[in-house]
């Protein structure tokens, strides 16, 4: 049976100041994405649907999205200096991106999330029709748990969403530790997190001001562990149907060509967001997006959605492209060749993502469905794992946080 704490005690227990991490200072630790043996097939409207519900966006509709297309014939413990890592492999499509997480001894298959600020997971006081083929948290196996009062309740633009209690517990990511980390657990859970059953729950990585718990935000692993790393930082190594690694605490030079280009990061909304004003489709020149809305990092978003401007140019290029009212999103031949897309990141760093990153589900009929879709007109763009896909990214969260970027090596 689990120990029930004071309520005095409680309030100091989950008090920010009081997680500490327990592995050697002065390194770094790497996360390995492993495997899950998922064989269902990408679903680029799924995705599409879960990324505008995370930001509570309204679905895009044709109205918006005109193109004009060219002809067929057109071609922590107080000690510091910790590292580690883990390896982050894809379900198989790149659906979702999954680590393996120790939490009071129990070993969980998690999702990094750095467009959220919230650690939860599916455990065993939730109903047993949400839990089928789940391998839940059980707080009661953990000797370092602890309850609390407090809750937290996540919920998305169509309701989705789970919601619980909340405790702390000794998180263990790649060989480092931080004890008293407040984790949540679910006791209920949204239909479309439930259907998800590779994943266990979300390491939230954004800035712990977007946290959900209540009556007190809580500090994310990252924000806990950063001041005993040897570097305050995470990088980002995802790969295309192939593991890549989340490493906190050092920037690894073997996993990148020439040198980093760092942008300014705003994070007065809570996410890592930054300037992304232009854009090139194929081998073109550098144009003006005539509405420039920030861009965030978000490792939990599978797809890449970017203003008009930039979408009705890319497709606009692309023989055949429809906007598939069923799907929700624009479709073209498989066997299109697709042109690459560039982004600016900052003002000083052009990431290329290669066309065959962009081509991202068949849909049925010979017709895919691109892994660059609208963003309606919403105030973001979010570059998920598309551009990570493309990217090496350092997640640099020291007092003036900062992005970089680089091409995988």
């Amino acid at each position: 049976m689990r120990h029930f704490l004071s309520s005095a005690f409680l309030a100091a227990l989950l008090s920010a100041a009081s997680a500490a991490p327990t592995a050697p200072q002065g390194g770094s630790f790497k996360v390995e994405r492993v495997a899950t043996g998922n064989t269902v097939a990408r679903n680029g409207t799924a995705e599409l649907r879960k990324a505008f519900a995370k930001y509570g966006w309204s679905m895009p509709t044709t109205q918006n999205l005109i193109v004009t297309t060219p002809s067929e014939n057109a071609a922590a413990s107080g000690t510091t200096g910790q590292t580690g890592v883990v390896t982050n492999t894809p379900e198989p499509n790149d659906a979702e991106f999954l680590s393996p997480v120790n939490i009071g001894g129990q070993t969980l298959m998690m999702d990094f999330d750095t467009g959220s600020s919230d650690l939860w997971v599916f455990c065993t006081e939730q109903p047993s029709d949400q839990l089928s083929g789940h391998d839940p948290f059980d707080a009661a196996k953990s000797t370092t748990f602890q309850n609390s009062t407090s809750t937290f309740d996540i919920t998305f633009g169509d309701d989705s969403g789970a919601s619980g209690t909340v405790g702390t517990d000794t998180v263990n990511i790649g060989g480092a530790t931080v004890t008293s980390q407040a984790v949540e657990l679910a006791t209920s859970a949204s239909s479309q997190l439930v259907e998800d059953t590779q994943s266990q729950g979300l390491v939230g990585l954004a800035f712990s001001s977007i946290n959900t718990v209540k009556p007190n935000k809580q500090n994310t692993f990252f924000d806990n562990v950063k001041s005993s790393l040897a570097q305050p930082v995470l990088t980002a190594n995802l790969k295309h149907d192939a593991p890549g690694t989340y490493e906190f605490g050092k920037i690894d030079s073997t996993q990148f060509q020439g040198q980093i280009s760092y942008v300014p990061v705003d994070n007065s909304q809570g996410f890592w967001q930054f300037t992304s004003d232009s854009f090139a489709v194929g081998n073109g020149q550098m144009q003006q997006n005539s509405q420039a809305s920030p861009a965030i990092a978000d490792t939990g978003t599978t797809l890449l959605l970017a203003d008009d401007p930039v979408v009705q140019a890319y497709y606009s290029t692309v023989p055949g492209v429809s906007f598939n009212q069923e799907q929700q999103g624009f479709v073209f031949d498989c066997n299109t060749q697709l042109p690459d897309l560039t982004l600016a990141m900052g003002s000083n760093y052009n990431a290329v993502i290669s066309g065959s990153l962009l081509n991202f589900a068949q849909v049925g009929n010979g017709q895919c469905m691109g892994g660059l879709q609208s963003n309606a007109g919403q105030p973001l763009q979010i570059f998920g794992d598309i551009m990570f896909k493309s990217q090496f990214v350092v997640f640099d969260n020291s007092d003036t946080p900062q992005l970089g970027f680089a091409p995988h090596a």
